[in-house]
């Protein structure tokens, strides 16, 4: 399978930036979950059992801000963090250069690892395979990269995820062109590990984001497209959230995060 980059819709949002990235990650902090996502996430991962890992598309590496150093022993283990774009990884090197999360950043695309064969215990994929034009070529280079035994771990979005969200932009003239774009989601998620995996586990990551203020819903349509928001469009979205938050105290947003956990043979 010939190796596939990042779809333009990717590249266009994060090549030269983590600000976008930032105002979506910024929700996070709304959720009704008392464990917040990456705790979630970290505590499912069985870092402690895992040498060698690598997590691909790893943004600001945020995740690594919440394993427990001690219980893991991360000084013991290779970590290995990588991004398509240079502006993530600058910001993983910044964030990552010291212990107890010191670790190796490389840029490269998630189809065409520059690693040999059989390196990692653990692969890690945080909301990254819906951005890529051939998930497949991505999962293929996953299996390569693993040794035998080893552990995949992808998170994906169900295409009712932040379904408010999606509503609200196309009501003010910003439609999100994620969904449409994504190549692979959390309903056929489960089919496609299968070919290349095994003994592949789902579980679904519970809660919704309950926003009491219309700033991080505006930031997160802000963070859609290459373009700004109009004038118009923020003024518009501003008093929809606003007169549902004067409403029913909150904006309610639904989420469908899920992990799915396998194994190469």
């Amino acid at each position: 399978m010939e190796p596939s980059p990042p779809s333009k819709r990717a590249v266009s949002q994060y090549a030269t930036t983590s600000e976008k990235l930032a105002q979506r990650v910024a929700i996070l902090s709304y959720d009704t979950n008392p464990q917040p996502w990456y705790a979630w996430l970290s505590s499912r991962l069985d870092i402690a059992s895992a040498k060698d890992i690598l997590e691909v598309g790893s943004g600001t590496g945020e995740l690594w801000q919440h394993v427990e150093s001690s219980s893991s022993s991360l000084a013991a283990k290779t970590i290995t963090l990588t991004d398509f774009s240079a502006a993530m990884c600058d910001k993983l090197r910044e964030l990552h250069s010291h212990p107890p999360t010191s670790a190796t950043v490389k840029q490269c695309d998630a189809a065409s690892l520059p690693f040999e064969d059989s390196t990692f215990d653990l692969v890690i994929a945080n909301h990254m395979l819906y951005h890529l034009d051939s998930p497949e070529a991505a999962l293929v280079e996953f299996s390569r990269v693993l040794r035998p035994g080893g552990r995949l771990a992808v998170t994906l979005n169900g295409r009712d995820h932040i379904a408010e969200l999606l509503e609200l932009g196309r009501t003010v003239g910003r439609p999100s062109p994620i969904l449409d774009a994504a190549r692979i989601t959390a309903e056929t998620a489960p089919a496609l590990l299968s070919t290349y995996f095994q003994d592949v586990a789902t579980e679904r990551f519970p809660g919704d984001f309950d926003v009491p203020v219309a700033g991080p819903v505006l930031g997160y349509l802000a963070s859609w497209g290459d373009e700004a928001m109009t004038g118009t469009q923020e003024a518009d979205a501003r008093a929809l959230v606003e007169t549902r938050i004067a409403e029913e105290g909150s904006f309610r947003v639904r989420k469908n995060m899920v992990l799915f956990l396998a194994v190469k043979a």
